[in-house]
């Protein structure tokens, strides 16, 4: 039987700023169905930027908070949250066993974890491996026990991502934006998450884009800096953004520009969601593909390797390629 008017729902997602990003439509969808839920969502320190920028999102909880308390801690606090619902979307056997021992009454995981077999009433049939659908929609089928069962397409739940709560842009970042030119991201790391094109592959794409209409960021982690930012041209459109900025900043300053280019990790998340130019560099390997794993948004460009590369990195796509592209693209606006 489905379940029927839940007033609070849990939506767990503790992993990375992609996958919570892909995860963001739930909670407009679920809205959608049951206006007045009151929706939380269960992430971590490192996501909770993103999950703010949601509008269908009403309370964030930290799961590194929570676990500092004791188990007896953690459950009496989980009972006193008058929670009806929650959904298991990234499974954790912790959080699974803290949600079945405190009573909450409907928790729904996937069928395909053991111990959801015993901490789970509702457990939905279906796998993530051989799926040919996205994965924005495959985390859509654990909303099947709310009656929620159509799975609308990348277009719609752009829209019920609800990605509008944008952090404000400071000033020293926003006097770097130029109106008169392209401003354009170049984020060549991603942490271990994806296949990468390269950062020679960038650096020759940042000399070889035309100085007078392009003005060219580079993003990354402290760490990822040290790859990339003493090799950089120096030239009066090439700016390193890389260390300078934590994901709340990241966020605006995405959002405030015109592009941004990255293999499949997190920023290029945050730029579909955000409605800029969003040109994605993918590998056709399954599950890897772009057909899995594309961003959300209504201006995203797949480049996608045409021929499997023998080496798991970098991904073969000629820079020239992206290039003309990019041109091509921003020349048409």
């Amino acid at each position: 039987m489905p379940i029927k008017n839940p007033k609070v729902i849990v939506i767990s997602r503790t992993d990375s700023i992609g996958d919570v990003a892909l995860t963001l439509p739930m909670a407009g969808l679920i809205k959608t169905k049951f206006p007045d839920v009151k929706i939380i969502f269960l992430g971590d320190t490192y996501t909770a930027p993103i999950i703010k920028c949601s509008k269908h999102v009403d309370q964030i909880w930290i799961w590194s908070d929570i676990k500092q308390l004791s188990n007896e801690e953690q459950i009496k606090w989980l009972e006193s949250k008058n929670i009806d619902t929650f959904i298991h979307v990234f499974p954790r056997r912790e959080i699974a066993r803290l949600v079945q021992k405190a009573k909450i009454p409907n928790k729904i995981g996937t069928s395909h974890r053991l111990f959801h077999l015993l901490t789970c009433n509702y457990r939905v049939n279906f796998t993530r491996k051989n799926s040919t659908l996205h994965e924005s929609q495959l985390n859509l089928k654990l909303l099947q026990p709310l009656g929620i069962s159509a799975i609308p397409n990348l277009s719609q739940l752009t829209a019920y991502s609800g990605f509008e709560n944008i952090p404000a842009l400071d000033a020293n970042f926003k006097s770097l934006l130029d109106p008169q030119k392209h401003n354009l991201i170049l984020h060549c790391k991603s942490k271990g998450s994806a296949l990468e094109w390269g950062v020679d592959k960038f650096i020759s794409l940042a000399k070889a884009l035309d100085q007078n209409k392009f003005n060219l960021f580079f993003t990354g982690t402290a760490s990822e800096s040290e790859f990339f930012s003493h090799d950089l041209p120096k030239q009066d459109n090439i700016f390193d953004l890389s260390g300078q900025m934590d994901l709340d900043q990241l966020i605006a300053f995405i959002h405030e520009s015109d592009g941004l280019i990255a293999a499949s990790t997190g920023p290029l998340h945050i730029a579909g969601l955000s409605n800029i130019k969003t040109f994605g560099l993918f590998t056709p390997r399954k599950p890897l593909h772009y057909g899995r794993w594309q961003p959300l948004g209504n201006q995203v460009i797949i480049i996608e390797e045409k021929k499997l590369s023998e080496r798991s990195q970098p991904l073969s796509i000629e820079m020239r390629l992206v290039g003309q592209i990019v041109e091509n693209t921003f020349n048409q606006t």
